[in-house]
């Protein structure tokens, strides 16, 4: 596929990263030369200097013959006016663009063909909004991973010492939870895959991937850690775009409280909340904390634009008492760094977004992508179409499938049926497959299995 990425900033370096492997012809388009210049040398890729939405560049990264433009500069405005010159002169059949104002996005009416003519709008708060989000709903998840409709759940979970599986065989799980069906799709430890099995014993520590119906996700979770009460109190440190998003989301079921340094800002928020207390000051400020009860807070989420002010405020925070927190990272190089000390979950803007953009990249029917591990890792919702004579997978058992080393079948969506999968899971058109893989270079075998064939009418 050839795409032109516009813009070489984290999530279109991380995009490039990702789609440069896969066999795809990329093009990445900035002002920034020592942007550029880095991305060229650490990938195999093209790169052109100039504005993104000048006709001239997009023509000279080849637009003309593009299969995909993604634009996801800095500016909403030069997104969507390439957006606008690549259907108009270059008749682009995929253009998606990231818009974070909601001076635009609520008005859904702008972007339409008649208007402006973009297929799939990204937008990087809302994404990383609904993210944290279900880590608050689900206490003690890493990863909380929607999957046809929020019918299947992919969880994270790292398993605790005293958890009831923790030193015991994974086939023991359905000893303990007869009625609940569900499947590990994955373990990581320290950091590197491991394949499970019945025989697999978690270990202490161990980052487990477990898929099952939304419904059971609670009553997995107690198997492999002890379950934590429920969140009722929320501090959100940064009163930005994803800070107010959360605010909003949160207030009518936590008790919220936002801190903002700017006190026009904080003024401005408060007559935008109903129930969420705002209040003037610096998140990294210990007396305020205190003042504010941090050690009774359940929740601590830094989410402020300055990843060092994350940090220090969430190990401050987390030091004071507060029982979990939650920072917002864009540095890649920071994430795996403040995990392994005090701060329990670090979330990663543009590995949040990816998944969003994966989702339309892929080849076959892909429904949903979402990146694990920092990239290295990705699991899938696939579409089954055709059947037995033009599938690769259709009237076939998930053992007569020949799926790439490092990929498992989860799950199937029928209907409203999540069925979790097993050998003699029989797969039919228009199943929704869920896929695991922690090889992220097999994604085009993958891919491959849910092309149908040429018999297909």
């Amino acid at each position: 596929m050839k795409i032109i990425i516009l813009g070489a900033g984290q999530v279109g370096g991380s995009m490039a990263g990702h789609l440069a492997s896969e066999a795809n012809d990329i093009t990445v388009v900035d002002h920034d030369v020592d942007r550029l210049r880095e991305l060229q040398d650490r990938l195999d890729l093209r790169v052109v200097h100039g504005q993104a939405s000048h006709p001239e560049v997009l023509k000279r990264a080849g637009a003309e013959d593009a299969d995909m433009i993604l634009a996801v500069t800095s500016s909403d405005e030069t997104n969507m006016i390439a957006c606008q010159v690549a259907y108009t002169l270059f008749h682009t059949p995929t253009k998606i663009a990231r818009v974070r104002g909601s001076e635009y996005l609520s008005f859904p009416q702008l972007f339409t063909q008649e208007a402006l003519p973009i297929d799939v709008l990204i937008s990087p708060e809302q994404v990383v909004t609904d993210y944290i989000t279900k880590l608050i709903q689900n206490p003690g998840a890493l990863q909380v991973l929607d999957f046809a409709g929020g019918k299947a759940q992919l969880v994270a979970v790292r398993a605790y010492h005293g958890g009831p599986l923790v030193g015991n065989k994974l086939r023991t799980l359905r000893e303990h939870m007869p009625l609940v069906d569900t499947r590990v799709a994955a373990i990581f430890r320290r950091g590197e895959p491991i394949y499970p099995t019945g025989d697999t014993v978690i270990e202490v520590d161990d980052e487990v991937f477990f898929i099952a119906a939304a419904e059971h996700i609670r009553a997995v979770m107690s198997e492999l850690r002890h379950l934590d009460r429920p969140y009722k109190r929320v501090m959100i440190a940064g009163g930005g775009r994803i800070g107010l998003r959360l605010a909003r989301r949160l207030e009518n079921d936590y008790q919220v409280k936002l801190i903002d340094r700017n006190r026009e800002r904080a003024r401005t928020i408060c007559q935008t909340l109903d129930k969420a207390i705002v209040l003037a000051g610096d998140a990294a400020d210990g007396e305020l904390l205190r003042e504010e009860n941090i050690e009774n807070t359940d929740v601590f989420c830094a989410v402020t634009n300055d990843d060092e002010a994350n940090i220090l405020s969430s190990l401050l925070a987390k030091k004071l008492g507060a029982r979990k927190v939650i920072a917002l990272i864009n540095r890649a190089a920071y994430v795996d760094l403040v995990e392994s000390g005090s701060i329990d979950i670090a979330v990663s803007p543009q590995q949040a977004t990816i998944g969003s953009l994966l989702a339309h990249v892929r080849r076959g029917d892909v429904a949903v992508v979402h990146s694990l591990r920092r990239g290295a890792a990705e699991a899938i919702e696939a579409i089954a179409h055709g059947d037995r004579n033009s599938s690769k997978v259709v009237g076939r058992t998930v053992e007569e499938i020949k799926l790439p080393k490092g990929t498992s079948i989860g799950a199937v969506v029928r209907k409203d049926q999540v069925i979790i999968a097993h050998h003699d899971t029989m797969i039919e058109a228009e199943d929704h497959v869920i896929l695991f893989l922690t090889d992220k270079k097999r994604i085009v075998e993958v891919e491959q299995l849910f092309q149908v064939g040429i018999t297909f009418v």
